[in-house]
């Protein structure tokens, strides 16, 4: 299928490893030509060579950078049409109210303003040329809070309320507005958090009806997908890759 984005320019956020590598993978397979941005550019410089980006340093906590990233892959590579604002999630906590205040704050930075300060700066030019796509990637726990993240359960539903409320008024101007939630998704954050690789592989064997963890490059395919000509027509959705974890309809 052709997913129509040859040549549009894209902005991956999160590059160096994980679901945002393989997102900018994806993205460049399409022919998209795709900017990787992630707080070192060392650990950038693996994606970077292997497709052909271009390799931007920034820190998601720094929100007053995000006009400046967003000008300088302007500068660079043209205009951004397609913008994945990814983001790490807080670390567990055994107690919901076990985080302080300087915790609830940086969460609420990077996981809610962060992608918006994102968006405040590249949408403009999107809504000039008629097209525009962003995607956040979000987690399933929106849908049902995991036990210990209290942090990430909250803030990522905060976004995708923000994304929801977007959606609506950039519709109109060819620019759609979408989330995914990804599930178990073969991470380190999934290892670290389920207690090691082989303690999370195991209990994805037992829980997940798919019976397994899925690929960093499944979730990528489905945020491609969304990035595309295709997907015109979907905005404000928030879609579930996590192999049917999720129990509520």
């Amino acid at each position: 299928m052709d997913l129509g984005i040859q040549g549009r320019v894209a902005l991956v956020l999160g590059a160096s490893r994980g679901i945002g590598r393989a997102v900018a993978v994806e993205l460049a397979a399409e022919g998209a030509r795709v900017a990787v941005a992630s707080r070192s550019l060392e650990r950038l410089a693996g994606v970077a060579a292997e497709i052909g980006a271009q390799p931007f340093e920034y820190d998601n906590a720094q929100l007053a950078a995000a006009p400046a990233l967003v000008a300088a892959v302007r500068d660079a590579l043209g205009p951004i049409e397609i913008l994945i604002t990814n983001t790490g999630g807080p670390p567990a906590s055994p107690e919901a109210l076990g985080n302080g205040p300087e915790q609830w704050q940086h969460a609420y930075e990077t996981l809610v303003r962060a992608p918006l300060e994102l968006i405040r700066a590249a949408l403009p030019g999107m809504r000039e040329r008629r097209f525009g796509r962003i995607v956040n990637v979000a987690s399933s726990a929106v849908r049902e809070p995991i036990p210990g993240l209290m942090l990430s359960n909250s803030h990522r539903a905060a976004t995708l309320a923000a994304f929801k409320t977007l959606a609506r008024e950039v519709a109109r101007d060819g620019v759609t507005v979408n989330s995914v939630l990804p599930g178990r998704i073969a991470t380190e954050r999934i290892y670290e958090l389920g207690g090691g690789r082989e303690q999370a592989e195991a209990g994805a064997r037992s829980e997940v009806p798919a019976g397994r963890l899925g690929a960093p490059e499944e979730l990528a395919a489905a945020v491609a997908f969304l990035c595309s000509a295709r997907a015109s027509y979907i905005t404000g959705a928030a879609l579930l890759v996590d192999g049917g974890l999720t129990r509520l309809v």
